[in-house]
């Protein structure tokens, strides 16, 4: 008997140790476990910290010196780059800043504005349309007698007054209005050229094969621009004479076909070119002396001479004020980092390029309503 409680004993000794035992591991098990839960749920916030940080990281605004060599272009700009951005955030990034942001924003005002003036010829809505050509027929006014430019100006404002100009111009029964191609040819040159560039400085970050290529969509936008701003002033002052007509509009066709050729070629795109792209740019520009001369020679006693006179000088002074900020690179080049953001030569260039097309625009407008008016 003894025996049997002694070996009961043991027995249940044995069970009870066991049952500690199932208990400890149980506890450490669980521990275990919660241990592993907390690890993983750690590694997992790490993980997504640091694909946070490095997607901050990768769309940053980069320094000059961290550039890639096909980005480095004006060694004045020192910051505020973007690198490698993808389509759908370098499209958004034209709500933010960065160093391209005004380039962008002056050209895409100026596609929107002479969108605007398109829609506006085409509805014939000669309140918006004959705007500019009001103000700088008052301003043009000035040459001859400042006190006429208080009364254009009260013009200006008189929406009335630039219908009636406008509309009853032409003498019933004497002379058809004139055909109005070589106006929309350079009103859709202008609005490509300033789009194209406004998408240019906009996407250029992407990837060096798509700045490539939209560099030189970009080029062809500015020669189109100049050679479609020759078909209107050509077209009507030559009108009468149309074998001179045909040989300007020729001549500058074949230059600037001529130029579109040598900057697309890849060698030509490079920054070390850029002085001899803005020469091609400008010859093309100084071709238009030859025409001019000839056109002022013809129509010396021409009662809108001056006025013509007045607008081209000015889109030509426009022009060349633009072409020397960008070859110059002032006023960054004075002060590097200064103008990072706003007011380097290129944003000032831009700007100068959409003056010069409205100047442009204001003489065709004087053109139209003269040859409606007078004809041959």
């Amino acid at each position: 008997m003894k025996n049997n409680y002694s070996r009961t004993g043991v027995l249940e000794r044995k069970i009870k140790k066991m049952d500690q035992t199932a208990q400890i591991f149980k506890k450490k098990n669980s521990s275990s476990k919660k241990l592993s839960e907390d690890g993983v749920g750690d590694l997992l916030e790490h993980d997504y910290e640091t694909q946070t940080s490095t997607k901050r990281k990768r769309y940053a605004l980069l320094s000059f010196w961290e550039l890639p060599e096909y980005l480095k272009d004006n060694e004045f700009i020192l910051g505020y780059y973007r690198v490698n951005w993808p389509i759908k955030e370098a499209f958004f990034s034209i709500f933010c800043w960065h160093n391209e942001t005004l380039n962008v924003w002056t050209h895409l005002i100026g596609f929107l504005l002479f969108l605007g003036l398109t829609i506006a010829s085409v509805m014939q809505v000669p309140q918006v349309a004959d705007l500019l050509g009001m103000f700088t027929s008052a301003v043009a006014n000035v040459s001859h007698n400042p006190k006429d430019f208080f009364l254009g100006a009260t013009k200006l404002v008189d929406l009335k007054q630039i219908t009636e100009q406008t509309m009853g111009s032409a003498q019933p029964g004497t002379v058809m209005p004139v055909t109005r191609w070589p106006f929309y040819v350079f009103l859709g040159g202008s609005m490509f050229c300033l789009l194209s560039s406004s998408i240019c400085h906009l996407f250029s970050c992407h990837s060096h094969s798509l700045n490539i290529f939209l560099l030189r969509i970009d080029y062809v936008g500015i020669i189109t621009m100049i050679i479609t701003s020759f078909f209107p002033a050509i077209h009507y002052i030559f009108q009468c004479d149309q074998h001179w007509e045909y040989v300007y509009l020729g001549g500058v066709t074949a230059m600037g076909t001529f130029t579109i050729i040598t900057l697309l070629s890849p060698s030509l795109s490079a920054g070390k070119f850029r002085t001899l792209r803005a020469l091609l740019f400008s010859s093309m520009g100084f071709f238009s002396c030859i025409p001019a001369i000839h056109a002022i020679i013809v129509n010396w006693t021409n009662p809108i001479r001056d006025t013509i006179i007045a607008y081209e000088s000015a889109m030509g002074i426009f022009y060349l004020i633009g072409t020397i900020f960008y070859v110059s690179r002032i006023p960054e080049r004075l002060k590097p980092g200064w103008f990072d953001l706003a007011g380097h030569s290129h944003q000032i260039f831009h700007v100068f390029v959409v003056l010069g097309a409205l100047a442009h625009y204001g003489a065709i407008v004087v053109f139209l309503e003269y040859r409606d008016r007078v004809g041959c």
